[in-house]
């Protein structure tokens, strides 16, 4: 349709739907990763896109920047504190981490350990963001932080080095909001305050790990780029996730919450509302990746911006069980709907249901024979879906089904990746792999000294 909404008035938000091996990446992604035509912010499971297409992009004078959770020796750093602008985006950062370590589906009869962990984590941020060097505002910072408080359930006024330093905190600014933070979390009793801490320590023990806390130290992703022209570069941002762990995906999650709200800071302050380069998201394996839970609000509203998301699924009931009561919002937030083939009933019934129906002419004769026979043509019109589910299910692999809004539906074939352009350059085509790791690009191992806080 082109990047041009204005023009044809519609948004540029595509559904994926296709099951294993209908190609999703080989017919959908990869094509529109080739076409090159605006920065990119790309869900990568495997690293599969990256490989096949960083050659491409960097032909065409991208700049391919890599969050690598397979490979984190390797990765660009990311640090969410480096999209923090005032307290405000605090507490919204703290609300997306404890909503996106929260395991799917799981739900607390008693509010108050959520809650507790969540004022906790709100007072050591707010404290790093205003009492310490930017090089000292990141979660390692945080796990620093956690080591040193201390509870003891039998003296209820022990003090930790954590306490003593929210105390002297306290003296100089009374009104301090990371003082009144901790101070909620200091109401709970000692084996209460202990089963807190220990909730906290375990929900973020990934910086624990060495690779994980370099890898989060700073940032080198600088998403306030992305939808801006660097020079002549586009940007591509590869975030590749591994297919069989998903315990550090949350990580992506928060990637996106700072890449939107950011690029609507940048497009509303900077630009008049709209990025100068178009952003495209596209999110490969989408149900993998924890995104904000206004996420279709933000689908919603990202048009004007210049961004649009391509939300590539294996079926409906993914989105359904990720957004029980807003699935259908999202649908409709995107005007173009891909169907690539599936098994899935719910799905076939749905696709048949948006097709409608198509009307048939019926013609019925009769003759009567005799003395006094007679003849006989009755016209009649019916109906019936234009395709059963059943034909839905039958769909030739080699097919796919396309909605845009305002548009008859059009079946046609699949896309032949062979045809593009680019194709020679990708690795499909015999190119080399890309291979964005010749040189570690994480930071060598991170020391902090708590002690360093309070000078």
């Amino acid at each position: 349709m082109g990047l041009d909404g204005y023009k044809h008035k519609r948004n540029l938000n595509v559904l994926v739907v296709g099951g294993s091996g209908a190609g999703k990446s080989r017919t959908y992604a990869i094509p529109n990763i080739m076409q090159c035509n605006c920065s990119m912010v790309i869900t990568d499971p495997k690293a599969e896109l990256l490989r096949k297409t960083g050659g491409v992009l960097e032909r065409n004078g991208y700049e391919v920047r890599v969050f690598d959770l397979i490979n984190p020796k390797t990765s660009w750093c990311y640090n969410p504190f480096a999209y923090v602008r005032d307290d405000k985006d605090v507490l919204k950062l703290i609300n997306n981490l404890i909503r996106n370590t929260t395991p799917k589906g799981a739900q607390s009869s008693d509010p108050f350990w959520e809650k507790s962990e969540t004022a906790l984590l709100q007072a050591l941020m707010l404290y790093l963001l205003h009492e310490a060097p930017p090089e000292e505002q990141n979660f390692p910072m945080i796990m620093e932080m956690l080591g040193s408080a201390q509870v003891k359930e039998d003296d209820e006024d022990y003090q930790s080095p954590l306490d003593i330093l929210f105390e002297r905190l306290e003296m100089r600014d009374p009104e301090s909001i990371a003082v009144k933070q901790y101070a909620i979390y200091k109401q709970a009793a000692g084996k209460t305050a202990k089963s807190i801490l220990i909730s906290v320590g375990v929900r973020l023990a990934a910086f624990n790990l060495k690779q994980i806390a370099n890898l989060t130290c700073t940032d080198e992703l600088d998403l306030y780029s992305i939808g801006e022209s660097i020079g002549e570069k586009k940007v591509a941002l590869f975030c590749c996730i591994p297919d069989a762990d998903t315990s550090m995906n949350y990580l992506v999650g928060m990637i996106y919450s700072n890449l939107f709200q950011t690029l609507y800071y940048v497009a509303d302050r900077k630009y008049g509302g709209r990025l100068p380069i178009p952003v495209h998201c596209i999110m490969d394996e989408w149900p993998n990746v924890a995104l904000p839970d206004d996420f279709d609000k933000i689908l919603a509203t990202m048009r004007s911006r210049g961004i649009s998301c391509s939300i590539i699924i294996q079926n409906i009931a993914q989105m359904k069980a990720l957004f029980k009561d807003s699935y259908e919002s999202l649908i409709g937030n995107c005007d173009e709907f891909l169907y690539l083939g599936g098994n899935e009933k719910e799905g076939h019934k749905y696709v048949s249901e948006l097709l409608g129906k198509e009307t048939l002419d019926t013609n019925t004769y009769g003759q009567t024979k005799g003395r006094s026979g007679s003849y006989s043509v009755n016209y009649q019109q019916t109906g019936r879906e234009l395709l059963t589910p059943d034909e839905i299910r039958l769909l030739d692999n080699r097919k796919a089904i396309l909605f845009i809004r305002g548009e008859r539906p059009i079946m046609d074939d699949k896309y032949d990746l062979k045809k593009h352009v680019n194709f020679r350059y990708t690795e499909d085509g015999g190119a080399s792999p890309y291979d964005y790791a010749k040189t570690p690009l994480a930071h060598d191992d991170l020391k902090i000294d708590i002690n360093r806080l309070d000078d």
